[in-house]
């Protein structure tokens, strides 16, 4: 009798943990992939590695190709246009009118933006759920090399970014223990002809482009981009680097066919890419500006 009992009760005991176990709520495990303090100072928390990314920066769409992330892109900018492969991708628009309604269609995981798109339509993306990071490129080519460690950590690539964040600082540091026996006056055509003339301030990273070259920006007296041919004339610098596709005609055009470099055929064309916006490739005009200082 006392047997049946110890069984039933035994029975029963179990009977009730099992219940008890079933109907205790389920503690929620908080997941957090990565937690960044964006351009704008904000926090932004990725609770899972991003899969599906919308870039609206050229240099940001840049990095994540040689990181060889490039297929985790859903949608780019119109401007993102290198390196090959870029036309294959979706394009969201430019970067003053952000098509937020394309960006929301594409369901991305995130949203990387750079310099130019204003925080008003960062807050408009947000508000229409979108997951959105600020990667500002404000501090010219040091900020493309500090591009690399931010997107490495949002794609899971650290030690690749590291490693060609390295390597283009070696780059640098090697022009930078370059010396001349002369610091030569350089002009970057930005524009030129009936519309005006143009050229890189003091607070562009054009300017800070031919400065790490190892030459002396023209243009590190004006604050704005317009140059009067007074003052193109007074300077008349010993290096012109001009597009490509203006070359010709920028050489055959009077009165700049009266400034010593082009009588001395020292115009150089370099492609736009390299130099027109922030991105990797500025270590290439560097490189390029840097060998005709000896010339």
């Amino acid at each position: 009798m006392l047997s049946r009992f110890l069984s039933k009760a035994l029975f029963v005991g179990l009977f009730l943990l099992l219940c008890l176990g079933c109907s205790a709520p389920k503690q929620k495990v908080d997941t957090v992939f990565i937690t960044i303090t964006d351009s704008y100072d904000r926090e932004v928390v990725l609770e899972k590695e991003p899969r599906s990314i919308i870039s609206l920066s050229p240099a940001i769409t840049e990095v994540i190709f040689e990181l060889g992330e490039e297929e985790r892109l859903v949608g780019i900018s119109d401007f993102c246009t290198f390196p090959k492969g870029t036309e294959k991708i979706p394009k969201v628009g430019g970067l003053t009118q952000v098509n937020i309604e394309r960006i929301i269609s594409l369901n991305p995981d995130l949203v990387l933006i750079g310099s130019i798109i204003s925080k008003k339509d960062l807050e408009k993306m947000e508000q229409s759920g979108l997951k959105v990071i600020a990667l500002r490129e404000e501090s010219g080519v040091e900020g493309v090399l500090n591009l690399f460690i931010q997107i490495g950590k949002l794609v899971n690539a650290e030690s690749l970014a590291q490693k060609k964040s390295d390597n283009y600082r070696k780059m640098l540091e090697q022009i930078k223990n370059l010396h001349f026996s002369s610091l030569k006056k350089v002009y970057y055509v930005v524009g030129f002809g009936a519309a005006g003339d143009f050229t890189a301030p003091q607070n562009s990273h054009i300017h800070e482009i031919i400065t790490l070259a190892g030459g002396r920006n023209i243009g590190d007296q004006l604050k704005t981009w317009s140059v009067s041919k007074e003052y193109l004339f007074q300077e008349d610098p010993d290096l012109i680097f001009i597009r490509k596709e203006d070359f010709d005609a920028f050489i055959s055009t009077h009165p700049y066919t009266e400034l010593r470099a082009v009588k001395n055929k020292k115009v150089y064309p370099i492609e736009s890419g390299w130099i027109d916006i922030v991105s990797p490739r500025n270590i290439l005009a560097i490189q390029e500006i840097n060998s005709k200082m000896s010339d």
